[in-house]
């Protein structure tokens, strides 16, 4: 089969490859997909470039998301049948071979039904944006009749939180931007109102914006980078649901946190417990049953252009989820 691989942690120009490997059977509990589109995320560049320590096996095929057709299923796999279209999570995760092949081969419960008329691009988006989103606006109660400020919210996880704070009930939604045109996309997925967090006070921006009352969550993109300020955000006792930093330390006002009673929520897509990612699973299904959630999807290459894809989410260009097309 062919796949996209590295052997040493590098720039993705000096260390990615196209390689010619075998396909595993499918074993006990496992299935193998042939792989149609494959997501590429921050962490997977991350991980490819070392931000994540040294390399875990001799070669890696990376990403965790992608969506494809069930080619085989092992022994005692009942849930899944061949033929099945299907979207993966957590390809990569823990494990050498991702979705960057023409098949992967994985445990059976690593998969979920693509519904009709999602495409598969959209499918290879759902593992770490949609479940992201999804979780950090329902984990604590939800939002529902709550104001929420979306940091990053034209980005692949921002746009899908708005979408899903704006179907779960939320009664304001307010979205940090850095342009114009990311402005105009952000209230496109439901936002009520946006912010360019580089030329305007975002907490003195959603006071205001909230007649002096502030959020009751933020969902939080780069704590690193906006800890006063979405603390400066919140009302009494407010809570900010961190999955992601742009440095491996942050640092938080002790005062004005403490003083406002703040809470703070840190999770990682991939070590959801378990009931929690049923959870989020179901909701997405739900909501893409409805056409209620839009994918963005901002480049779709062919597997032969994955050090271009690498180098797009790594420079921050994309607006949007950038897919490689496998088969």
């Amino acid at each position: 089969m062919r796949a996209a691989c590295y052997e040493k942690i590098g720039p993705a120009s000096d260390v990615l490859k196209l390689e010619e490997l075998a396909s595993a059977e499918p074993g006990a509990g496992e299935v193998r997909v042939r792989v149609h589109c494959s997501g590429v995320n921050p962490s997977d560049a991350k991980t490819r470039g070392g931000a994540r320590g040294a390399m875990k096996f001799p070669r890696i095929v990376p990403h965790s998301d992608g969506a494809g057709v069930i080619d085989a299923v092992g022994p005692g796999v009942t849930e899944r049948v061949p033929g099945e279209r299907v979207w993966i999570w957590n390809g990569a995760w823990g494990r050498a071979d991702g979705t960057a092949a023409e098949y992967i081969t994985l445990p059976a419960e690593q998969t979920a039904p693509l519904l009709a008329g999602t495409s598969m691009a959209a499918g290879a988006c759902l593992g770490i944006p949609a479940l992201t989103a999804c979780h950090a606006v329902v984990c604590h109660g939800g939002v529902r009749d709550q104001r929420v400020l979306v940091t990053g919210g034209a980005g692949a996880v921002g746009s899908c939180a708005i979408q899903i704070a704006r179907n779960e009930g939320a009664r304001q939604i307010i979205a940090t931007v850095s342009s114009p045109e990311k402005a105009r996309l952000a209230l496109a997925d439901g936002a009520d109102a946006t912010i360019d967090y580089r030329r305007e006070d975002v907490g003195e921006r959603v006071q205001a914006l909230t007649d002096g009352e502030g959020v009751e969550r933020v969902i939080e993109v780069d704590l690193a980078a906006n800890a006063a300020a979405s603390i400066a955000a919140l009302r009494q006792g407010g809570l900010i649901v961190a999955y992601g930093s742009g440095a491996p330390e942050a640092a938080l006002p002790f005062f004005p946190a403490i003083l406002n009673n703040v809470q703070v929520q840190f999770f990682i897509v991939y070590n959801l417990p378990q009931d929690a990612r049923s959870t989020a699973i179901d909701r997405v299904q739900t909501l893409l049953e409805r056409g209620a959630l839009d994918l963005r999807i901002a480049a779709q290459l062919p597997l032969e252009r994955i050090v271009e894809a690498h180098e797009q989410v790594e420079s921050g260009t994309a607006v949007g989820n950038v897919v490689l097309e496998i088969a």
